[in-house]
């Protein structure tokens, strides 16, 4: 049974009549008879007395309209509720991203969209890169954050946030009184490198470029490591811009820019191309874009 058959079989129940109910059903009588066999077919019971000149609901009919009328009504309220959702985003949105990202990139992007979506609830998975992938192929979470290029077609990648490596140091080392360092006057200081990851690689690649062989004093997973070792005097490491503000305004570390070389960062929101994207997720993306401004390239 669908529900055409149910609302026309109460139509025949409250007129008394077939051929009135095919007229407010815009259908011939055959069809709304055709729609009522089907349905005392399918229960097993005589629903309406056809006897006489006037049709009347049996004793099984009165049992059923009672809950055809419950379940049109529960539909109705369902699709109310449901539309209501694209007005007003309710549910929940799961977003995973690294360490980095969860605590200086999306913090504000999630302070924004509760302030405007307080009904929708946000959960945040804390993966790297390439499980944070796995994890939106596989539809165990909304969106991922991740660094760009993000070869995969299978996904749609949204823009939301360009950042620059930097070089950190103590503020008593030698090279905290510059602006500016070049690759070849960092590289000869102990570093602390990223273990893996599209930061390592970029650095290897231009360390091999330029015919360099740093002193590596450590290799750390972690960014809030490396700057936890910086400011202990391990050695001098790098790390996205975005990622110092903080330590910058404690003064607990030294901040240059890369005076002969630029190592972009660039962060995406990423998604399956065949999700179908709720009131809520959409909504999240526009705050995500909104809220971290692209700003000018600058020079690689």
């Amino acid at each position: 049974m669908d529900f055409d058959q149910l609302e026309t079989f109460l139509e025949v129940a409250r007129l008394s009549s077939f051929s009135r109910a095919a007229e407010r059903r815009f259908r011939t009588q055959p069809a709304i008879s055709s729609q009522i066999r089907a349905l005392e077919e399918e229960v097993g019971a005589k629903l309406l007395d056809r006897s006489g000149g006037k049709v009347a609901v049996t004793a099984a009919g009165k049992v059923f309209q009672k809950y055809v009328e419950d379940t049109l009504e529960q539909r109705r309220i369902m699709l109310v509720a449901l539309a209501e959702m694209h007005r007003v985003p309710r549910g929940e949105i799961v977003v995973s991203a690294n360490e980095g990202t969860c605590l200086h990139i999306l913090p504000e992007v999630f302070a924004e969209f509760k302030r405007q979506y307080p009904s929708v609830a946000v959960s945040v998975k804390r993966l790297e890169h390439n499980k944070i992938l796995e994890a939106i192929i596989e539809n165990s979470c909304d969106f991922g954050v991740v660094s760009l290029p993000v070869p995969d077609k299978r996904l749609t990648v949204v823009p939301i946030h360009h950042d620059e490596l930097v070089v950190i140091t103590p503020p008593h080392h030698p090279l905290a009184a510059q602006a500016t360092a070049t690759v070849a006057e960092v590289v000869e200081y102990p570093l602390l490198l990223p273990k893996v990851g599209r930061t390592r690689d970029a650095l290897e690649t231009l360390f091999h470029e330029r015919g360099l062989k740093p002193i590596v004093s450590m290799e750390l997973d972690s960014s809030e490591l490396m700057k936890r070792f910086v400011a202990a005097d391990v050695g001098v490491g790098f790390v996205p811009r975005s990622h110092v503000a903080e330590d910058l305004r404690a003064r607990a570390l030294a901040v240059l820019a890369l005076a002969d070389a630029g190592i972009r960062r660039d962060l995406a929101l990423v998604y399956r191309k065949d999700k179908a994207l709720s009131r809520a997720a959409l909504a999240f993306i526009d705050i995500a874009v909104k809220q971290k401004p692209i700003p000018a390239a600058s020079t690689v």
